[in-house]
């Protein structure tokens, strides 16, 4: 199609439309209002001076336009009743002049689009205050969708006017209402399945090279409001291959490590002072927020396994890594700044700058023998110069290890070791309790459950499942498959229990919330090994329902015959007969060693 060189009347009208949109502008209006009020004004004063054969086009185009306007108003009207409202009265009051009509529906638009920006402009307030050094570095992807769709019709042939309808239609297209795309971002879908268990899929890699991995399990809230009590507690696996370098960076969470395999070594750099301490299965560590730190591991044969719990400290749930040195897996943050600036601060020209900074080293790399034992010379003495765990001497606490103390409960079918918030300065202030139970093949722990702490186990080695007791009205808020009906029991209006299990190996992550009954059983073929970082532990106590001192067996008598309607005689012996402790033989194991029931 051909297109004809521009009219004087369109730079009458491109004269125009800069004078106005200038004034606007400076008026402290918005890019959406000026554009709209500018448009507007323009092709109303070049249809009064141009001739009559300019007049024809114009007028067709004036009309596609405010067809156009109508049809942005009538779908903004859906999500704006005053602007409904006012196109209903411009209706209603003028009749049938079109004219006067067109004009009203005009106006209604340039008055909802003002409004919108006051709105905007009242809403970020004193937060633009406070993020102007956060947003400079963030652009929104749909402003940048904008930008690009006005800069391509600013390109494009056709005259001014054909330019305003393209404009208007990117405008259509890519703006939102305020905090809409923040709302869509923050609203995650509920998951179907089991609300309370976690599998190798839900683990997320943030860093992943050939010589090892980061992942980051998904939010806990994402796969079901139950676990809203979750919502600012994250948990990652670090897993990287013997003799490797894990490179520095820093986290807006602090968090507790645990050792689960390996050897390795941990590097904290805090304000001017910089400790190394040695790391080994079963340490327990602590790393604040915001502190830089790095990582080998150190071992020839094994690779480092390491389990975190995390708090992020600036968006309930949301944590990110920053990365100095940043890789072929991640960029480093130094080059979201001007290398203007970077030179200002560095005292380094840009070349040698960007040499460093555009390097393509991963997150995770292969180091030499002699560069893992100069990172690997920990401080000695209680795992990190900060005394003999439970008793730091000062300074700054290391890692204390969880098998010093000694097992909580021991016997054939598994052991328990455990870390309360009492026995470390480390844990005391996170009200959080570290556990692990090994569990012997076709043995199981429990039934039990915790009176305050909410579990969260991680499946470090084997295969099993785990059965809990739910109510009905909560665990039946997602999908089903993963509840059984068997044994659910419902009196008259009273509450109804359900049965949930799940399957276990090797990365499971599966949630018990304080006072539900569960018990968890180890596969004939392997013990089961489970990490627990239990969260809001402070003053929890395990109550055991099997086995020696059990609740039900410590009640009076009369309490027996009164809640089970059956002398108390017949509980105790229902309730007395397992003389095992918190572990038992599981239910094939019983089976096979032939144990009688009677």
């Amino acid at each position: 199609m051909h297109l004809s060189e521009a009219s004087p009347v369109d730079d009458q009208y491109v004269t125009c439309f800069n004078d106005c949109e200038d004034k606007c502008k400076s008026e402290g209006n918005g890019y959406s209002f000026c554009e709209m009020k500018c448009d507007t004004d323009c092709l109303a004063n070049q249809a009064l001076v141009t001739n009559m054969a300019v007049k024809v086009r114009l007028s067709l185009a004036v009309l596609v336009f405010s067809l156009l306007a109508l049809c942005v108003g009538i779908a903004k009207a859906n999500k704006d009743p005053e602007l409904k409202v006012c196109e209903h009265q411009c209706k209603e009051q003028l009749g049938y002049d079109e004219r006067e009509v067109e004009k009203c529906l005009r106006d209604c638009t340039e008055e909802h689009f003002r409004r919108k920006e006051e709105r905007e402009r009242e809403t970020r307030g004193t937060e633009e205050e406070d993020d102007d050094e956060w947003r400079s570095f963030t652009v929104d992807p749909a402003k940048k969708k904008l930008g690009q769709c006005l800069e391509e019709c600013q390109r494009q042939g056709g005259g001014e006017q054909m330019k305003s309808l393209c404009r208007l239609t990117c405008q259509e297209k890519y703006e939102k209402e305020p905090g809409r795309e923040e709302e869509e971002n923050m609203e995650e879908k509920e998951e179907e399945g089991n609300p309370y268990v976690f599998e190798d899929r839900h683990l997320k890699s943030e860093v992943e090279t050939e010589h090892g991995r980061v992942r980051v399990l998904q939010k806990f809230t994402k796969k079901s409001k139950l676990l809203r009590g979750l919502e600012n507690i994250r948990v990652a696996i670090i897993e990287a291959n013997p003799q490797t370098f894990i490179a520095p960076t820093h986290l807006d969470a602090g968090f507790v490590l645990f050792v689960a395999k390996g050897r390795g070594a941990i590097t904290l750099i805090h304000e001017e002072d910089k400790q190394t301490f040695n790391l080994e299965r079963g340490d327990v560590f602590r790393v604040p927020a915001g502190t830089t730190f790095y990582m080998v591991s150190k071992d020839e044969n094994e690779k480092l396994r390491v389990a975190k719990i995390l708090w992020p400290v600036n968006l309930p749930g949301n944590f990110k890594a920053f990365h100095g040195a940043g890789g072929e897996d991640a960029e480093s943050f130094f080059r979201a700044f001007s290398w203007e600036l970077l030179e200002a601060a560095l005292k380094t020209d840009r070349g040698r700058l960007e040499r460093i900074f555009k390097q393509r080293q991963g997150g995770i790399v292969k180091a030499s023998k002699e560069q893992i034992q100069a990172l690997g010379h920990g401080e000695e003495g209680g795992h990190g110069g900060g005394g003999l765990w439970p008793f730091p001497t000062g300074g700054s606490s290391g890692p204390f290890n969880i098998f010093d103390k000694g097992p909580v409960k021991r016997n054939k079918y598994g052991q328990l070791f455990e870390a309360k918030p009492k026995d470390s300065e480390q844990l005391r202030d996170l009200d959080l309790t570290v556990s692990l139970a090994n569990i012997t093949r076709g043995s199981m722990a429990g039934p039990y459950y915790n009176s305050k702490a909410t579990m969260i186990s991680i499946v470090l080695e084997g295969e099993g499942y785990f059965e809990m007791a739910c109510p009905r009205d909560s665990s039946s808020v997602s999908s089903t498959g993963y509840i059984e009906n068997e044994g659910s029991r419902r009196g008259k209006g009273g509450q109804t229990y359900q049965r949930t299990s799940s399957r276990l190996s090797r990365s499971s992550v599966f949630i018990v919330p304080a006072g539900h009954p569960v018990a968890t059983v180890a596969s004939e073929n392997s013990n089961l090994e489970v990490l627990c970082f239990e969260v809001y532990a402070k003053g929890n106590v395990r109550y055991p329902l099997a086995g020696k001192w059990n609740v039900i067996g410590e009640m009076d008598k009369e309490a027996k015959e009164l809640a089970y309607g059956v002398p108390a005689k017949e509980v105790d012996q229902i309730f007395g007969k397992q003389q095992e402790e918190f572990f038992f033989p599981g239910p094939r194991r019983q089976l096979r060693e032939g144990r009688a029931y009677a």
